[in-house]
């Protein structure tokens, strides 16, 4: 019984995951014409990304001219900005072997009035230069697409009390040089109130948003409200924002947001191989990326310039989507009443489980190192399996092994995931079977792979020592009270952690506090049903558990890991612990068959991670 229920739950888990991670079909060009239509702006992408075209290039000049063109045909009166190149991008361009004397960043600017010019206006912006060997389709040839087919649609829809200004900003690949000069100097500067900016870091995937203006509570309110109508649904979550905010990357949106502009930045990054390389054209493409991205702007665009107020700057939200319905939020506060309740389910399960079990507190803090055994683990082997990926091991500091990187990442992301799901097999019963020594040596041998092949590393010898000691002194768990104590061990760890996340970034908090608390609750609900696990009705709660929140936790960490997997692939150490938590009770209580999983899925990692080499 506990096979079938662990391996349907896990394989349901995955493919609601899949399913979620789909892009929207791409509507026709027959579409009413209110609503996007993918097959429209890809009319606009085929033109503008039939080439490269970076700033000063004769391709860049007719691109202008066609912009220049679309957006009068739409009604909007267009004018030209020009502006001087920043010092870095002059540097770029002449590192690159090009001649950037004369050369300007070159806006292009249009203009949809309102009903009430009074009223602060909303900004439409992408960038339309690429650089030098890309065509650009995704990047971002299909923002400005998007925009164009979003201008048309809300002008079919009637008139809007707010002012649109539609903004195609220039030099952006080379140093944002088109946003600082309209936010510095431009006329309507000082007139706009809120910005949705279009960008991509590959060609394919669920577009998301991943970045917001200031204290984005009312903005996060209003994208949920918005994203709604749109096709896919809303992407997004607070945990993105953060990381975001943290990272040195910047894009258009960064300008606005220094000026403490209200808004949204929305980007794709599936099909990573295709950022900034000539595979970046129309025809690899995915248009579902298009639709979802333009959809989300249109209805994000058109309910701010309906909107009686634009959102103002207060507190950030702590936000997620669930699986591309519906947008859930709360003030950070709140974090702290779900810890409290997810302790008291908790303490209510445990309370359960000592009268039916005799389960006693050791076999809880057992089951919590074996937690932490899991996320020392997770920095060292995710380590190895990267350094196996290669061409580096430590952090990308080069453009060079950064885009080799992007274009091994999808196959990186499988070799990782494969890693995390030997970790979770040892821990949930192939550790013991191990044995001490036995994953004391798969953790020194990842180790010495990532040392040999990546270089030291201070903060993966440190998760190693962690490990080891974890391995070596873990004493032998007392079947009686094994499961409960596993399972309660890993809840009071995620809440912990959870816990010490919401004091110091409560915003990044919910996908600890969340999973946690929705496991305590379940745990709370076997006590009740059969705490000896006697049916199958005892194990429903974690079968419905592992499947909607583990499926909806590797949703989040696809996410993390495109976008920090390749400097940290531990970095999903979390998903894993919080998946194993979830999954606990339902392992089989006996049997090699998992040891036998687990290694079996640790040498296909290897494989796949040696295999990743193979990609160009």
């Amino acid at each position: 019984m506990r096979w079938v229920l662990f391996l349907a739950s896990l394989v349901a888990a995955l493919g609601l995951a899949v399913l979620t991670a789909q892009t929207p079909k791409p509507l026709p060009a027959s579409t009413p014409a209110v609503q996007f239509s993918a097959a429209r702006a890809m009319m606009d992408v085929n033109r503008i990304a039939r080439a490269p075209h970076p700033v000063g290039s004769a391709e860049h000049r007719q691109v202008q001219t066609y912009l220049v063109q679309r957006l009068t045909a739409l009604g909007l009166q267009p004018s030209l900005q020009t502006g001087a190149l920043s010092p870095a991008a002059v540097a770029r361009i002449e590192r690159e072997g090009g001649n950037a004397g004369g050369l300007q960043a070159v806006n292009i600017v249009g203009v949809l009035p309102g009903r009430d010019p009074g009223l602060p206006a909303v900004a439409l912006m992408a960038h339309y230069d690429s650089v030098p060997n890309s065509p650009g389709a995704a990047d971002d040839a299909t923002g400005v697409a998007a925009i164009l087919e979003a201008v048309r649609a809300i002008k079919a829809r009637g008139g809007t009390e707010r002012t649109l200004v539609v903004l195609f900003t220039d030099a952006e690949e080379l140093n944002l040089d088109g946003a600082r000069a309209f936010f510095s100097e431009y006329p309507l500067r000082d007139d706009i109130g809120a910005v949705i900016n279009l960008e991509a870091r590959g060609g394919g995937g669920r577009a998301m948003m991943f970045e917001t203006g200031p204290g984005n509570t009312q903005t996060i309110a209003r994208y949920s409200q918005a994203t709604q109508r749109a096709t896919g649904g809303p992407s997004s979550n607070a945990l993105a924002i953060f990381v975001y905010r943290l990272m040195p990357n910047g894009t258009d949106f960064t300008v606005a947001a220094d000026r403490k502009l209200a808004g949204i930045n929305l980007a794709f990054i599936g099909r990573p191989a295709q950022y900034h390389s000539p595979s970046s054209t129309p025809q690899a493409l995915d248009q579902g990326s298009v639709q979802h991205i333009g959809s989300q702007a249109l209805e994000m665009a058109d309910d701010l310039l309906r909107a009686p107020t634009l959102p103002q700057a207060t507190q950030n939200a702590v936000y997620a989507d669930v699986f591309g319905l519906f947008v859930v939020q709360h003030a950070p506060a709140i974090g702290w009443v779900l810890l409290i309740v997810g302790v008291l389910a908790t303490a209510f399960a445990a309370w359960g489980a000592r009268h039916a079990t005799g389960l006693r507190a050791t076999s809880v803090v057992r089951g919590a190192a074996d937690g932490l055994w899991l996320l020392a683990s997770a920095v060292v082997v995710g380590q190895a399996v990267r350094a196996l990926a290669g061409p580096i091991g430590r952090r990308v500091d080069s453009a060079d092994l950064y885009y080799t990187l992007l274009r091994r990442l999808p196959v990186l992301e499988i070799a990782v995931a494969l890693a995390m799901l030997a970790l979770i097999l040892m821990l949930t019963a192939g550790r013991r079977l191990l044995g001490r020594w036995g994953a004391a040596g798969v953790i020194l041998a990842a180790f010495a792979l990532a040392a040999a092949l990546g270089g030291f590393s201070l903060p993966v010898l440190g998760a190693t020592v962690i490990a080891l000691a974890l391995s070596l002194g873990r004493p032998k768990p007392q079947d009686a009270d094994a499961v409960w104590g596993g399972w309660l061990g890993l809840i009071v760890l995620v809440l912990i952690l959870g816990g010490g996340v919401q004091a110091a970034a409560p915003e990044a908090a919910f996908l600890l506090l969340w999973p946690g608390l929705i496991a305590a609750l379940a745990a709370a609900s076997t006590a009740v049903i059969g705490a000896r696990f006697g049916s199958w009705a005892s194990l429903a709660p974690a079968v419905v558990a592992t499947a909607l929140v583990g499926g909806w936790l590797l949703v989040q960490g696809h996410g993390v890991f495109l976008g920090v997997g390749m400097d940290m692939p531990g970095a999903v150490g979390p998903i894993a612990l919080m998946i194993a938590m979830l999954v606990r009770p339902l392992a089989p209580r006996s049997g090699r068959a998992l040891p036998i999983f687990a290694a079996a899925s640790l040498a296909l990692a290897v494989a796949v991670a040696v295999g990743a080499r193979l990609v160009a």
